[in-house]
């Protein structure tokens, strides 16, 4: 073949692209599994971290089973629809797929967590930031109303602004705060406070607000919306506890 003419070069081109795009599809392919295990191993690591137990992510699946003793998946009512023992953060309930699915389909999946003597309620959240997702877990403490515990993370919040909601500095603030207006009455929606990021700072007396990031207003409300609407849906579970 005449290298100079120009058939040559659309079908060297035609070729290289059909080269190239089975080695990048087999890449993808080859390397899924082991993508998968490190999603599924980090979101251990996340979740153990808001009940203050502080692993690495090799480390999370040995001991993610001996924190997290069951799961439940609850419906709007806060009836139980499924519940497992020594959940598998992949196996049944609605954890088959992500969290985002499983809301769609009104089944909202909840970790019970026990450390030390104590029991935590660990939600896992999802929403939408400035640019793209944001995601994240709740803990409360036994009385489903004190946080124990969040960690928050994005997909592509803008550098140095949201993206420090995914810091320690950012999280440790939520710690202590408390979902409800009367930490007696019902868990219900007129009782419920959610925790805010208040711009400008939040005082040290407001159980239910932490600082916002300076320069990061939209991911900071964009976290505490998320917040609001993600934890509001687990009301009638924990009203039906009580």
């Amino acid at each position: 073949m005449d290298t100079n003419k120009n058939s040559y070069t659309f079908i060297f081109a035609i070729v290289m692209v059909v080269v190239v795009a089975f080695v990048l599809s087999f890449a993808a392919t080859s390397l899924k599994p082991l993508q998968d295990a490190n999603v599924k191993l980090e979101k251990m690591q996340n979740i153990l971290k808001t009940v203050g137990v502080v692993v690495s992510r090799e480390e999370a699946e040995k001991v993610f089973t001996d924190y997290v003793k069951s799961g439940v998946v609850v419906d709007p009512t806060g009836k139980v629809i499924e519940e497992a023992k020594g959940v598998d953060i992949e196996g049944g309930l609605a954890f088959k797929g992500d969290v985002k699915h499983a809301v769609s389909k009104k089944q909202y999946p909840i970790f019970i967590a026990e450390v030390k003597g104590k029991t935590f309620y660990v939600i896992p959240i999802y929403g939408s930031g400035m640019w793209n997702d944001i995601w994240g877990n709740v803990a409360l403490e036994s009385d489903k109303n004190t946080i124990a515990g969040v960690n928050f993370d994005h997909k592509g919040e803008t550098a140095g602004l949201g993206a420090e909601i995914s810091t320690n500095e950012f999280q440790k603030e939520w710690k202590g705060k408390q979902i409800m207006k009367d930490s007696n009455g019902s868990f219900t929606k007129e009782n419920f406070a959610s925790v805010s990021a208040v711009k400008g700072g939040a005082d040290a007396s407001n159980t239910h607000g932490v600082d916002a990031i300076s320069g990061g207003t939209v991911t900071s409300d964009a976290v505490s919306s998320m917040f609001k609407d993600r934890v509001e849906l687990y009301l009638p579970y924990f009203n039906n506890l009580k």
